[in-house]
C-alpha cells in the first residue's frame, strides 16, 4: 500500500480502514522516522495528489514534530534534531516549495509544518534564513505564495518565544505592514498580513516605542477595521484588543483621535464577529485599568510610586460605551445555545468590568435603564434590566448600592417565578451576585425567608435555574457563617435545603451542570454549617455514603466509556461532599470511618484509569486522617500500597502531589508514631526529587513534606538530616539561579518549600534538644535568605515562611550562636516590612513574634 493510499485510509468513513491506516502510519514512524518524514513531505508537495490526502500528510508531519503536551513536545523536538541534516533539509525545502501550491489545504499544512520546524530550530541557532526566505516570498507577484508565506510568518510568531524573533522584528513588521495596508488590492493578502501582525505584536515593543513606527502600525490597523472584508475587520479589531493589552501606556493619543469612535461603531456592527471584538476591546481596556488600580493601591500601601499611569479611558468613554452596552444587552436570541458566546453575553461581561473600572460613576446612568425596563412586557428588555443590575454590583462602593439592592430584592425574588426562562435565569444569577458581594444588603427579618423560599423553589425548576440557585445558596451560606459558630441565620432552613438538594440529585440528569452544582452546594453547606446543623450534616454523610456504595456496587455493570465518565463524575461529586462532611464532623465521623475506607479502597482498585476520581479519594482520606488522628493507624496497612503507587505515578502529577500532601497529613496526625513509616516515605520522596519525568511543580511540596516529617518525629529525624540538607542546599542553588518572568511563581513555591522544610527541621530537632545539629548549616541558610531578600519578586508566602524561619532559628539558638547573622540589616528590614502588613494578617503576627525572638537571641 502506497503512502498516498495509507493517508487516504485515515480519512475513510469506515472505522476499520481508518484504524488499519493509522496503525500503518504509526508503524512507519517507529521503524524509520527520517524516511517517514520524507514520505509525508513528498505527499504534501505532490501537486498531482488529492487535496485531502496532501492535507492529511501535512497534519501527520506537523504532529510528528510538535505536540500540545510540553514533555511530548520536547521529545519530538529532540527526535527531529537527531534526524540527518540532509533529510531535514529536504523536508524543509519540500514544505517551502509547497507554499507556492495553489491548493489552500496543502499550503496551510505546509505553513504549520514550517512553523513547527522553526519552533525547534530557531532557538538552537539553526535555519536562521527561514524568515528571510518567507519575506522574499511576500514581495513576489504570486498571490498564493504571498498569502501562504504571510500565514507561515503568523504561525511562527504565534508559536515561538518572542525574544528569539526580536532581532528580525523590523523586517517582519515592514513586510507585514506592506501586506496589511489599505493599498493592497487583495483582501486575502491583507487578511493573512493582519493575522501575522496580530501574532507578532508581542515582540515588536521596540517598534511601539518609536512614535513614527507606532503611528504607521496604528494607522494600518485602524484602516483595516474599515476594510470591505469582514474577515479583515474582525482580525483588525483583534489587533486593537491585543495592542491595548500589551501597549496600554502608548494608547492615549490614538484613543482620542480614532479608537473611541471606531470601537463604539464596531460594537453596533451588524456582523456579530466584528461587534464581539469591538466589545472585547472595551473589556480589555477595563481589565487593564482594574489591574492598574490594584497596583496603585498596593504601591500606596508600601509608600511607592505606581509603575503605570491610569488614563481612565473607560471613564472618559462611558457616555458613549455604556448606552451601547445597555442596548446590546437587549439583543438576546431565545434560540441560541446557552454556551454560544453572543453580543448580549459579551456586553454583560463588559458592563461588569466597566463597573469595576469606573466604580460609583456607573450607578446613576444604569439605574434609570433598570427602572424603565424591569417590568416591561417585552422580555428582552426585562431580562436586560435584571442583567444590567446584576452586572454593576461589583465595583461601586457598597454603601452606594445598599439602598438600591434593598429596594430591588423583593422584585428580584419575585422574578425567579417569571414566565420566561431567560429572565428567571438572570434573576437567579443576580441574586447569587447579591449573596456573594452584598450579603449585608439582605435584611434577615424582611428578606431572608422569601429569598430562601424562592431559591429552594428554583432548585426544582429548569436546570439553568438550578445551577444559579445552587450558587446563590452557596454564597449565602459562606457569607452568613462564622468560625465555629453555634448557629446562623440559615439554620432554620438548613435541613429543608439539604433535603431538596438530595431529592433533585436522585436522577441522573446533569443538564447545564445542575446535578454537579447541587452536589457542590451540599459540600459547601457541609463545610459552612454551624454546630446546630451537625446532626443534619451527619445524616447527609450517611445518605451520601449510601449513594457512594451504590455506585461501587453498580460499577461492574458499566461498560461504555461515556457511562464510565458519568460514573466517575458522580463519584467525584459524592466524594467531595463526603470530604467536607468529614472535615466538619471531625472525630464524630468515626462511626462511618470503616465504610469510608472500604469504599475508598474499592474505588482505588477500580479507578486505575480515572486519575481524577483517585485524586478525590485521596482528598477524602486526607480529611479522614486529620479527623481520626492516631486512630487512622488501623487503616494504614491496607491503604499504604495505593499511597506508594500514587507517589510513584509521575505521569499523573496532580495525584502524586496530593499523595505527597497525605504524607504530611499522616505525620501530623500520628506524631512520633509516624516514625515507623518514615524510611519508606523518605526513600520515595527523595527518588521523586531526582526524577526528570515528574512535573516540577510537585517538588516544592516534597520539600515542605520533609518539614512535616521532621516536626512529627522530632529528634529521630537526625537519621535523615544529612541527605535532607544535601537536597535543600541543591534546591537553594537552583532557586538562586532560576530567572525569568515565567519562573517567578515556581521559584516562589520552591522557596516556600525550602523554608517550610527548614522550619519543620528546626522545630522538630529543638523539641528533642537536638537543635545544635542544624548549626553547621546556618551560614548556608542565612546566605540563601539574604539572596531571596535582595530579589524583588518575593511573594507574601515567601516572606511569611522566611520570617517564620528566622524566628525559629532565633528561638532555637538563644545562647548567641547565631547572633552575628541576626544582626544583619536586611533581617531587620524584612521583619519591619512584615510588621507593616495589614492589621490582623498572619504575616504581621509572625513578624511581631519573630522580632521578639531576634531581640532575645541578639541580646
Amino acid at each position: 500500500m502506497s503512502f498516498s493510499e495509507i493517508l487516504g485510509g485515515t480519512l475513510s468513513p469506515d472505522a476499520r480502514i481508518r484504524e488499519q491506516a493509522t496503525r500503518a502510519l504509526e508503524s512507519a514512524e517507529s521503524e524509520n522516522f527520517p524516511q517517514y518524514l520524507l514520505s509525508l513531505t513528498q505527499e504534501l508537495a505532490n501537486e498531482a495528489g488529492q487535496a485531502p490526502v496532501r492535507s492529511a500528510a501535512g497534519i501527520a508531519l506537523k504532529n510528528a514534530l510538535t505536540a500540545k503536551d510540553e514533555l511530548l513536545k520536547e521529545q519530538h523536538a529532540q527526535r527531529w534534531l537527531q534526524v540527518d541534516e540532509s533529510a531535514r533539509s529536504q523536508i524543509k525545502q519540500g514544505a517551502l516549495v509547497t507554499l507556492g501550491s495553489g491548493n489552500r489545504q496543502a499550503t496551510t499544512a505546509a505553513a504549520q509544518t514550517i512553523a513547527a520546524i522553526a519552533a525547534v530550530e530557531l532557538p538552537q541557532g539553526q535555519w536562521l534564513d527561514v524568515i528571510t526566505t518567507l519575506l522574499q516570498n511576500i514581495s513576489t507577484p504570486n498571490t498564493s505564495l504571498k498569502i501562504a508565506s504571510l500565514q507561515t510568518i503568523g504561525f511562527i510568531c504565534e508559536t515561538i518565544d518572542p525574544n528569539i524573533l526580536s532581532t528580525q522584528s523590523n523586517t517582519i513588521l515592514t513586510a507585514v505592514i506592506q501586506g496589511a495596508n489599505s493599498e493592497e488590492p487583495s483582501q486575502e493578502v491583507r487578511f493573512a498580513a493582519i493575522t501575522a501582525l496580530l501574532n507578532s505584536l508581542e515582540f515588536v515593543n521596540e517598534n511601539f516605542n518609536n512614535d513614527g513606527e507606532r503611528n504607521v502600525i496604528m494607522q494600518t490597523v485602524c484602516e483595516a477595521t474599515q476594510s470591505p472584508s469582514s474577515e479583515v475587520q474582525v482580525v483588525a479589531f483583534e489587533c486593537l484588543v491585543r495592542i491595548m493589552h500589551f501597549y496600554y501606556d502608548k494608547m492615549s493619543f490614538y484613543m482620542e483621535k480614532a479608537l473611541y469612535g471606531l470601537t463604539v461603531i464596531g460594537m453596533k456592527h451588524e456582523e456579530e464577529k466584528i461587534a464581539l471584538q469591538a466589545i472585547e476591546f472595551w473589556s480589555t481596556v477595563c481589565d487593564e485599568e482594574i489591574d492598574i488600580q490594584i497596583e496603585e493601591t498596593n504601591a500606596l500601601e508600601l509608600g511607592e510610586t505606581p509603575e503605570f499611569t491610569n488614563f481612565h479611558f473607560a471613564k472618559i468613554a462611558m457616555p458613549q460605551v455604556l448606552p451601547t452596552l445597555l442596548f446590546l444587552l437587549t439583543k438576546q436570541d431565545e434560540d441560541a445555545d446557552e454556551d454560544e458566546w453572543n453580543v448580549s453575553m459579551a456586553a454583560a461581561t463588559c458592563l461588569s468590568l466597566l463597573a469595576q473600572a469606573v466604580g460609583n460613576d456607573i450607578v446613576a446612568p444604569v439605574i434609570p435603564f433598570v427602572e424603565q425596563n424591569i417590568r416591561t412586557p417585552d422580555w428582552h428588555y426585562r431580562e436586560a434590566a435584571v442583567m444590567s443590575f446584576g452586572s454593576i454590583l461589583e465595583g461601586p462602593d457598597p454603601n452606594v448600592l445598599i439602598p438600591l439592592v434593598s429596594q430591588a430584592l423583593p422584585v428580584l425574588i419575585e422574578m425567579i417565578k417569571d414566565q420566561v426562562l431567560q429572565v428567571k435565569d438572570s434573576a437567579a444569577w443576580t441574586l447569587g451576585r447579591v449573596c456573594s458581594l452584598l450579603t449585608s444588603c439582605i435584611n434577615l427579618d424582611v428578606h431572608l425567608h422569601n429569598l430562601v423560599s424562592a431559591l429552594v423553589a428554583g432548585l426544582e425548576d429548569n436546570p439553568r435555574i438550578v445551577a444559579n440557585c445552587c450558587w446563590a445558596i452557596m454564597n449565602l451560606s459562606e457569607n452568613l457563617s462564622g468560625s465555629v459558630a453555634q448557629t446562623y441565620p440559615l439554620s432554620t432552613y438548613f435541613e429543608g435545603i439539604v433535603t431538596t438538594l438530595l431529592r433533585i440529585t436522585e436522577s441522573n440528569v446533569n443538564a447545564n451542570n445542575s446535578r454537579a452544582s447541587a452536589y457542590e452546594a451540599m459540600a459547601v453547606l457541609a463545610s459552612t454549617g454551624p454546630k446546630d446543623t451537625y446532626p443534619v450534616i451527619a445524616k447527609l454523610g450517611l445518605a451520601i455514603m449510601d449513594r457512594l456504595d451504590t455506585t461501587i456496587a453498580n460499577a461492574s455493570q458499566i461498560v461504555g466509556i461515556d457511562d464510565r465518565l458519568v460514573l466517575g463524575e458522580l463519584q467525584s461529586n459524592l466524594l467531595n461532599v463526603l470530604t467536607n462532611v468529614t472535615r466538619t464532623l471531625g472525630k464524630d465521623v468515626s462511626e462511618i470511618a470503616d465504610r469510608i475506607m472500604t469504599a475508598a479502597i474499592s474505588i482505588l482498585n477500580a479507578s486505575s484509569k480515572m486519575a481524577a476520581v483517585a485524586e478525590d479519594v485521596f482528598l477524602l482520606v486526607g480529611a479522614l486522617i486529620t479527623a481520626l488522628e492516631t486512630d487512622f493507624t488501623r487503616y494504614l496497612e491496607s491503604f499504604a500500597p495505593f499511597l506508594y503507587a500514587a507517589l510513584q505515578n509521575h505521569e499523573e502529577y496532580q495525584l502524586c502531589s496530593i499523595a505527597v500532601g497525605l504524607i504530611g497529613d499522616i505525620c501530623r496526625s500520628l506524631g512520633q508514631d509516624a516514625a515507623q513509616y518514615c524510611d519508606q516515605f523518605m526513600s520515595i520522596l527523595l527518588h521523586n526529587l531526582e526524577s526528570d519525568v515528574l512535573q516540577r511543580d510537585v517538588k516544592p511540596g516534597i520539600l515542605s513534606c520533609f518539614g512535616d516529617i521532621a516536626l512529627a518525629i522530632g529528634g529521630r529525624f537526625e537519621t535523615y538530616l544529612d541527605v535532607t540538607f544535601t537536597v535543600l542546599i541543591s534546591a537553594c542553588n537552583l532557586s538562586a539561579h532560576t530567572t525569568g518572568e515565567e519562573n517567578i511563581d515556581y521559584n516562589n513555591d520552591l522557596r516556600v518549600g525550602i523554608f517550610e522544610a527548614l522550619v519543620g527541621i528546626v522545630q522538630g530537632l529543638k523539641s528533642d534538644g537536638k537543635a545544635q545539629l542544624v548549626l553547621p548549616q546556618t551560614q548556608n541558610i542565612f546566605n540563601f535568605m539574604g539572596v531571596v531578600y535582595e530579589g524583588n519578586m518575593r511573594s507574601y508566602e515567601v516572606n511569611k515562611a522566611m520570617i517564620g524561619l528566622i524566628g525559629d532559628l532565633a528561638d532555637a539558638f538563644v545562647s548567641g550562636e547565631i547572633r552575628d547573622f541576626l544582626l544583619a540589616e536586611w533581617i531587620h528590614s524584612l521583619i519591619k516590612e512584615g510588621r507593616a502588613s495589614p492589621r490582623g494578617s498572619t504575616l504581621r503576627e509572625v513578624s511581631r513574634w519573630a522580632r521578639e525572638m531576634v531581640k532575645r537571641a541578639s541580646a
